[in-house]
C-alpha cells in the first residue's frame, strides 16, 4: 500500500512468483526475489520474501540480513526461529542456542515456540550434544495427542534424536507417531520406518523404464546393423554387375 499502483503490481507479481517457486525451484525464486528487492527494498514483505528465498538456496548470511531488516521494519518476532536457524547454517550453533533463551521466544505463538525448540535441538546436535537434543525436544507439545501443523515435524525430530543416541525401539515408535500425524507428507517418516524394519522398496516403474530403454537401444542397434548390411549387399551387387559388364566389353574388344 505504500507504493504507487503500477510499482505495487510489479512487486506483487514478483512476490507471487517467489511463493510459487520457492519449493520447486528455489534458485528461480531467488532471482524473482532480487527483482522485487530492487524495486521496493523498503517494504517489509519484500525483505521477508528475499530472506526466505536466500534461506532456501543456502545463502544464510544474506537471509539473516534480510530477516533482520524485516524485523526492524515490523517489530515482529515471528522470524526469530528462522533467524536462529540461519546462525546454524552459518556454522554458529552456539548463537542459535543463545537466541533460544532470549525473551523474544516468549512472545512467539505456539507454532513459533515449537519451531524454536526444533532449531535449538538442531543446534545441540551440531555441537555434538546428542543427549541434550533429546531433552530439548521433550515438551508438552510432544506429549500431546492433539495433531497440529507442526506435530509431525516435532515427532520426527524427536525420533531422529532418539536414533542418534541408540534408542532404536523408541525411535521407531516416534517415527510411527510422526507418520500418523503427517497428513501433508512433510516428512519421510515412512521411509525411516522401512529402513529400521529392514524393508527395501523396489521402484517397479523405474525398472520397467530401464528395460524399455534397453530394448529401444537394442532395437536401434539391430536396425542400424541391418541398414549397414543392406547397404553393403547393395554395394556388392552393384560392383558385381559393373564387373560383369566390363568383362563382356573386354571380350568384344578382343
Amino acid at each position: 500500500m505504500s507504493l504507487p499502483k503500477t510499482l505495487a503490481e510489479d512487486v506483487a507479481r514478483n512476490l507471487v512468483m517467489v511463493a510459487n517457486l520457492l519449493d520447486e525451484d528455489p534458485e528461480q525464486a531467488y532471482a524473482y526475489s532480487r527483482i522485487a528487492l530492487r524495486l521496493a527494498s523498503r517494504v517489509a514483505a519484500v525483505r521477508e520474501a528475499a530472506g526466505f528465498a536466500s534461506y532456501a538456496t543456502g545463502k544464510y548470511s544474506e537471509a539473516l540480513a534480510e530477516f533482520r531488516a524485516a524485523r526492524r521494519m515490523t517489530g515482529s518476532v515471528e522470524l526469530w526461529p528462522v533467524m536462529a536457524d540461519c546462525e546454524r547454517g552459518m556454522g554458529r550453533p552456539e548463537r542459535a542456542l543463545a537466541m533460544a533463551g532470549e525473551p523474544e521466544v516468549q512472545k512467539l505463538d505456539k507454532a513459533g515456540q515449537v519451531e524454536m525448540r526444533l532449531v535449538a535441538a538442531g543446534a545441540r546436535k551440531d555441537m555434538g550434544q546428542a543427549e541434550a537434543a533429546v531433552v530439548t525436544l521433550q515438551s508438552p507439545e510432544l506429549a500431546s495427542n492433539s495433531v497440529q501443523p507442526w506435530t509431525a515435524r516435532l515427532r520426527y525430530a524427536y525420533a531422529d534424536a532418539l536414533l542418534d543416541v541408540g534408542r532404536e525401539a523408541e525411535a521407531r515408535e516416534w517415527f510411527a507417531k510422526a507418520l500418523e500425524a503427517d497428513q501433508g507428507g512433510t516428512t519421510n517418516a515412512s521411509d525411516r520406518l522401512a529402513e529400521l524394519d529392514g524393508v527395501e522398496f523396489t521402484d517397479v516403474l523405474s525398472e520397467i523404464e530401464e528395460v524399455e530403454d534397453a530394448k529401444d537401444t537394442e532395437d536401434a542397434v539391430t536396425e542400424e546393423v541391418e541398414e549397414v548390411e543392406e547397404t553393403k549387399a547393395e554395394a556388392e551387387e552393384t560392383e558385381a554387375k559393373e564387373t560383369g559388364t566390363d568383362g563382356a566389353d573386354g571380350g568384344d574388344r578382343k
